[in-house]
């Protein structure tokens, strides 16, 4: 026998003697709020004796495997009563714990757990997690609570301005965000262009993002994950909460259908303030509304299901004249099962839509288009010991997308219809992951996920002279687009092009006492869908188009490593990381390009490559009647599309000057300098009072540097892509919370909020525009502005 074939016989051999020697038995089970049934996400069940212990997952359970022995358990939740109770395990043993609120007075459940806080033992990084109840108190516009909004008061997290939709994660693109509601995925965020999110606060049980170290589950976005859970509804008593504000209201139903075992909950908003132009005489309309539902049944202690749903809608009018329409609805079902008590699994079958459309009256058309994805998710998890922990399964997403569909909207139109043609694709991933406390200082998460994405045949595909579908003019020096040769058409059933991508992960943490740690991690991620956005258009534009034989999918590569630090037993915490991020095949546009009933798309498309690195800071006033944090993050993001490097003669030069000279350029949403300051002050039990003040440096853009005359007509001209910035973007916001004295009789509790937003009226520019002055002939910059001081006033409600 070898020496390598011995020495691993001998440590098997070991190994399971050791494990007989001194027999091991299992801890588990759920755990609940008392007064709801709601499970809780993050709980800690610590071990004095042997320190060590876990946490429930995204569904409250735990599992912990423990040497034969009696223990004293401690079950902790922030906002919660700790619960220490001895166990004697000498068999198997299943335990729910209840929580109840520490505050005795009747006041919703307040998810400020200790996940907002630093873990430090934890080799996750750069993950971020805001309470419900901070949410809603941070002051935001129109004084409606936001998660979207209360997103950007953290590090490495921005975006373009106000009344801009979606965020910007570490310097990524807003597309390049994936975003989970119940695990269905959500593709725009934003209601009413960036003015709200499509997140109902008081539907939301909990809300993480991950920005770096991004676990193997995830896949499909190469920037961050933003998840999000809905509560699952109160399985003991009926309960009913909302609020009405300035331009929206809300109402949030839940209850027992049978009690302790199956509860529902419904919830929707819907603005108005558009009922109100018509007596200005304004006849333009923008408006929104929204549906959250949920239903759970716990069928035995082994088994439970859900069935949760999100439907959305946006409309945005000028006179009639000008309609758009857009909105997601998802629906998700899932299904909890408990193999053994250490053996967790999730099945999911989700089914995810986003339609965006325009009707254009003045043209005579309307224009529909949208994505569909159906996706089967199969989640395991495998508690083998108190160390180690498995975490495993398969994905598959069916992918549908539709260009867009142009139809005529009256008899004289002159519009023929035109179906674009439909695209479709299938995306298919394994992963395993492994969380391992190697010691009791040094902890690791590594693991891998393989992805494969088909891009299948379609109706019709065109092809191009020396497969080339981007032309380039050595003469003008300028790219247009290629005339397709012939057009092949492969059916459903065949395949345009695959690709297959190994996404290694690995973070590794190591505990210097408790107090302080120093994490390292890698994510390499595969996004093979892409967004087109023309923001000339008069909306944003949102058209998604799949990896294909001329658009390859982007590949990302980051490197973080962060210090992290307790401060006086956790009353302060201080955190900073440094990250470095670049991207192969980020696709950018030839200038020109138009992406609105384009049925080739790839005919204005280069490929290129990003990188965005920088410096975070987060620190944290954890306790206390003020609390709060103050985050900065220094930072750098950049694009480059050189010219291409042709494999074919074409009888002159093959050099290509790509875009913007083949230079690095800073990307739209590159904020040099992005600091954030948010702090609570809890005054007594009426009063509440928050200020968050924000300041970016300004947003890249475009000036022209100089014009010609031509026939007559004054042409400007631009120098190198993204060289300048609009003006640095700042704001103090303010607001107070009144609670009236609670009558302990009286079922209704409510509170007023009173909001100011902007306080100083700073007029921050969304844009910068030239003109030509008529008096003096000169030219002129004009300042476009959204937003100057904005007081309102919210009214919640619950009984």
């Amino acid at each position: 026998m070898s020496k390598p074939l011995l020495a691993l016989c001998l440590a098997l051999f070991g190994h399971f003697f050791c494990a007989t020697a001194q027999e091991k038995f299992t801890l588990s089970g759920t755990i609940t709020e008392a007064n709801s049934n709601e499970t809780l996400i993050g709980v800690t069940i610590a071990v004095s004796e042997l320190r060590t212990g876990t946490t429930t997952n995204e569904y409250g359970f735990y599992s912990l495997t423990l040497p034969e022995g009696t223990y004293r358990i401690t079950v902790s939740y922030l906002g919660f009563q700790d619960i220490v109770e001895t166990v004697t395990l000498d068999r198997n043993l299943k335990r729910d714990f209840s929580l109840l609120e520490k505050a005795e007075e009747l006041e919703e459940v307040v998810v400020t757990d200790d996940a907002e806080r630093l873990d430090i033992r934890k080799p996750q990084m750069s993950v971020n997690t805001l309470a419900a109840q901070t949410i809603k108190q941070i002051p935001v516009v129109l004084g409606e609570a936001d998660v979207i909004k209360s997103l950007l008061l953290l590090p490495g997290v921005t975006n373009a301005g106000e009344a801009s939709s979606g965020f910007n994660v570490r310097g990524g693109a807003a597309d390049q965000n994936l975003i989970l509601l119940d695990e269905a995925t959500i593709f725009n965020s934003s209601h009413l262009f960036g003015f709200f999110s499509v997140f109902n606060p008081d539907a939301i049980k909990d809300v993480k993002l991950f920005k770096g170290g991004i676990p193997s589950r995830y896949g499909g976005r190469v920037s961050s994950v933003l998840e999000i859970f809905q509560k699952e509804g109160n399985s003991k008593e009926f309960k009913v909460n909302g609020g009405i504000g300035a331009v929206a209201s809300r109402l949030l139903l839940e209850g027992p259908i049978e009690s302790d075992r199956t509860a529902f909950l419904i919830g929707g908003r819907a603005s108005y303030a558009h009922l109100f132009l018509p007596l200005f005489d304004v006849n333009n309309k923008a408006y929104f509304y929204d549906l959250n539902t949920k239903i759970n049944h716990k069928i035995n202690d082994n088994n439970s299901i859900y069935l949760s749903g999100y439907f959305g809608r946006d409309l945005f009018s000028i006179n009639d004249k000008f309609v758009n329409t857009y909105g997601n609805a998802v629906g998700n079902f899932r299904w909890n099962h408990l193999f053994s008590e250490r053996l967790f699994s999730n099945l999911s079958l989700i089914y995810s839509d986003y339609y965006y459309g325009l009707e254009l009256d003045f043209v005579g058309f309307e224009w529909d288009s949208g994505i569909q994805n159906f996706n089967f998710k199969y989640d395991l998890k495998y508690y083998l010991n108190d160390k180690l922990q498995l975490n495993f399964g398969m994905h598959n997403t069916y992918y549908v997308f539709n260009p867009g569909k142009i139809v005529p909207n009256s008899p004289d139109s002159g519009i023929v219809e035109e179906q674009l043609t439909k695209k479709y694709a299938n995306e298919n991933a394994v992963y395993v992951d492994v969380e391992h406390d190697i010691s009791e200082n040094l902890s690791v998460e590594y693991g891998v996920r393989v992805s494969q994405f088909n891009r299948l045949g379609q109706d019709e595909f065109y092809v191009y002279e020396n497969n080339n579908p981007v032309d380039f003019d050595f003469f003008t020096l300028t790219y247009s687009e290629a005339e397709p040769i012939d057009s092949i058409n492969p059916g459903r059933g065949g395949t345009l092009k695959k690709f297959l991508n190994f996404e290694p992960r690995a973070s590794i943490s190591y505990n210097f006492n408790g107090k302080s740690s120093i994490k390292a991690s890698y994510t390499r991620l595969a996004q093979y869908l892409h967004l087109l956005s023309n923001t000339s258009s008069p909306t944003p534009l949102d058209v998604w188009t799949p990896s294909g034989p001329f658009v390859e999918p982007q590949l990302l590569d980051q490197y973080a490593l962060g210090y992290f630090r307790n401060i006086k037993n956790g009353k302060f915490s201080f955190e900073t990381e440094a990250f470095y991020k670049e991207i192969q095949n980020r696709i950018d546009y030839i200038d020109g390009a138009n992406l609105i009933a384009n049925n080739a798309i790839e005919r204005v498309i280069l490929n290129g490559e990003a990188r965005a690195y920088g410096l975070e800071f987060l620190i944290r006033k954890n306790e206390g009647k003020l609390t709060g944090w103050l985050a900065y993050t220094l930072s750098r993001s950049e694009q480059r599309t050189p010219g291409r490097t042709l494999d074919f003669d074409t009888g002159r030069s093959n050099l290509e000057t790509g875009i913007n000279l083949g230079q690095w350029y800073s990307t739209p949403y590159d904020k040099t300098h992005d600091l954030s300051v948010y702090g609570n002050y809890e005054l007594n039990d009426k009063w509440n009072f928050n200020a968050n003040f924000i300041y970016q440096t300004g947003q890249p853009t475009n000036y022209p540097i100089g014009q010609f005359e031509f026939e007559g007509v004054k042409v400007p001209y631009y120098g190198e892509r993204n060289k300048v910035r609009l003006p640095d973007y700042h704001r103090l916001d303010l607001s107070a919370t009144l609670t009236p004295r609670r009558n302990r009789n009286r079922k209704l509790q409510s509170e007023w909020v009173f909001s100011i937003y902007n306080v100083y009226s700073r007029k921050n520019a969304a844009s910068i525009n030239f003109r030509e002055n008529e008096d003096t002939g000169r030219n002129e910059a004009i300042r476009t502005s959204i937003f100057g001081i904005i007081p309102s006033v919210t009214y919640n409600f619950k009984f």
